[in-house]
């Protein structure tokens, strides 16, 4: 039997079953079989059958709901789909002819973005778990569609069966933008291109060396004296030192972040925000100096880099600043996970000090890294106290990690190794292939100045989030992976969007189709053709003539 034929029977079994969900059935266990038939379907679902015929969209095409419909549903299909109709029905009654049906269903051996479309010459049929089930289905029906229209009028959809849903439960686009800031309509347009690549966590870099970039009430000074730096080094101009001498800032206001934070979940997108102790923390201090170890003065930096100034663990006044930093930020985000940073923290200051080393003292500690234990610990309760948990960088490992803690694993796998062994969730974001502030050539010479390194497409594409070393009973702890941009070298948007496209589309297929994923000649045949929506989209891509495999 061949492969096609098999996808079709196991499709015939999936649709048999689930058109009979009721509240207590549950979906079988599916083993997907891809047929990917050049679509240009990117991330490719778990299941796809193409069939004879198709589906034409009228003007009197209606959108017909068997309970209320989102919000957010109807405001994509206002966006995409030229709408007249949206109608709702009773379940008793579910077919209209000519028509888009979506009918939520319960499986519980389904995750909650699982969804299943089925389209033949009368009907379309969306059936999804939830209404972020529904939002993923339609992403995939847009791309079903004509790649050269912002609105479906009069259209035809091919015949098809889909069933998909997420292999991996955190798929994430990570954007520094205080070494370089970007306006919110940037970030907007940022979180806008994960959403048609099926990502759902925007990780915010919004506390830096070189600029604090987030209004906090209660302390203004972060932002009038902390989000701006003199100038900024040029290239990579480190010994002897050569800036610039243009002045550089930026932050987003409380209400900014509201709006960017609101898009994002309309998309269903989290926002996590990062804001980095006890390191990266000279604009903070620059502003408030009394929280160093040495009271300063300081100046935002100019270089990249890391420096040996950061707060003080002995002073309890450092942490009643960050507790009423933090007050502010939960209002804002209402993320599970607060990134805390806990990376590239020198203890240079610490050793110097009276206060930490009383510190280390008082509390038994044997040393500064177990004092950074101390200070993420301490930091972690008081989150943990207002219902949120906390995600740091591997080095939040060092001394002993604190006890609700998620690791995101970046000096390689092997701090998400020992945090998973250790029974805490990782997200697994190594700067190989995951670091997209790399180079995507060996031909440095024809690329935009980068930090170093080298990601390939295809390096992007085959990354596992899961290690091969890593003991079985332990992948459950394992959330997925990120692409991480750092923006030394970025200074525009323009040059981010070519950073991170199309490698974006990579990850997102090795996230979201995970162990599935036919292979890079297939998803570099598809990326031809999405490649024709990159273009329609407005994306400053990488061309893909230039990518080398």
């Amino acid at each position: 039997m061949n492969k096609t034929s098999k996808t079709t029977i196991l499709l015939l079994i999936i649709a048999t079953i689930i058109g009979s969900f009721s509240c207590k059935n549950k979906a079988p266990i599916i083993n997907p079989i891809i047929n990917t038939d050049s679509l240009g379907l990117i991330p490719l679902p778990q299941m796809v059958d193409l069939k004879k015929g198709g589906f034409v969209f009228t003007k009197e095409t209606h959108f017909v709901f068997n309970d209320e419909a989102d919000s957010r549903i109807l405001k994509y299909l206002q966006d995409n789909f030229s709408i007249n109709k949206v109608i709702l029905k009773d379940k008793e009654n579910n077919s209209e002819y000519g028509s888009v049906i979506f009918t939520k269903i319960t499986a519980d051996s389904l995750n909650n973005e699982a969804y299943f479309i089925d389209i033949d010459n009368n009907n379309i049929r969306i059936k999804a778990i939830s209404d972020e089930g529904f939002y993923r289905a339609l992403t995939t029906l847009k791309q079903l569609l004509p790649y050269n229209k912002s609105q479906v009028t009069l259209d035809t959809l091919p015949a098809i069966s889909i069933f998909d849903q997420a292999q991996f439960a955190w798929r994430g686009a990570h954007l520094d933008v205080c070494r370089h800031f970007f306006e919110k309509d940037s970030v907007l347009k940022y979180i806008d291109l994960m959403a048609k690549h099926k990502m759902n966590v925007f990780h915010w870099h919004l506390t830096e060396d070189q600029g604090w970039r987030i209004e906090i009430k209660k302390y203004p000074k972060l932002t009038t004296i902390g989000s701006i730096r003199k100038e900024t080094i040029i290239a990579k101009n480190f010994d002897p030192y050569i800036g610039d001498g243009k002045e550089y800032g930026g932050f987003y206001t409380q209400e900014e972040i509201k709006e960017v934070v609101a898009y994002a979940a309309d998309r269903f997108i989290t926002v996590v925000p990062e804001i980095e102790m006890p390191g990266h923390s000279v604009a903070a201090l620059t502003a408030y100096p009394e929280l160093s170890c040495s009271d300063g003065p300081f100046e935002v930096l100019t270089k990249w880099g890391v420096s040996e100034n950061i707060y003080c663990a002995g002073n309890d006044s450092v942490f009643i600043f960050l507790q009423n930093v933090i007050d502010e930020v939960l209002e804002l985000f209402p993320s599970k996970y607060i990134h805390i940073g806990g990376d590239e923290a020198p203890k240079t200051a610490w050793e110097h000090c009276d206060k930490c080393q009383a510190r280390i003292k008082s509390e038994g500690l044997e040393n500064e890294h177990e004092l950074q234990s101390y200070f993420i610990t301490r930091m972690e309760k008081y989150i943990n106290s207002k219902g949120r948990q906390i995600i740091g960088w591997d080095e939040i490992l060092e001394g002993g990690l604190a006890p609700n803690a998620s690791v995101m694993s970046w000096r390689g796998e092997s701090g998400g190794i020992d945090a998973a062994n250790q029974e805490h969730y990782v997200v697994m974001t190594p700067g190989s292939p995951c670091y997209f502030d790399h180079y995507q050539s060996k031909e440095v010479e024809n690329e935009p100045l980068a930090i170093g390194g080298y990601n390939s497409l295809k390096a992007v594409y085959e990354y596992n989030p899961i290690p091969k070393e890593l003991p079985k009973d332990k992948h459950k702890y394992i959330l997925g992976s990120q692409a991480n941009v750092w923006t030394e070298y970025i200074p525009t948007y323009q040059q981010l969007e070519y950073m991170v496209y199309p490698r974006l589309c990579a990850l997102s297929e090795a996230l979201w189709t995970g162990e599935n994923k036919p292979g890079f000649d297939d998803f570099n045949i598809r990326l031809r053709i999405h490649e024709h929506r990159l273009i329609t989209w407005k994306v400053n891509y990488r061309e893909l003539d230039k990518m080398k495999k």
